[in-house]
């Protein structure tokens, strides 16, 4: 992989990885919905899996360059 979409590419997974997990840990603090029309119980749990999931590829993209 090149080094230019390699690091563009993790900044990208990192940013939203990163946004991801802090928007939903601001939503669930104040107890707002996560995600219109699902039940916190299974929205927020998804939300922090995918952001986490977004972060570990942005880490494994900045590693393979």
């Amino acid at each position: 992989m090149e080094r230019g979409p390699a690091i563009f590419a993790a900044a990208v997974f990192l940013l939203f990885g990163a946004a991801l997990l802090a928007w939903t840990g601001a939503r669930a603090v104040r107890r707002a919905p996560v995600a219109e029309g699902v039940r916190p119980a299974v929205a927020v749990p998804l939300a922090l899996l995918s952001g986490a999931v977004s972060l570990a590829l942005g880490v494994w993209c900045l590693q393979r360059f």
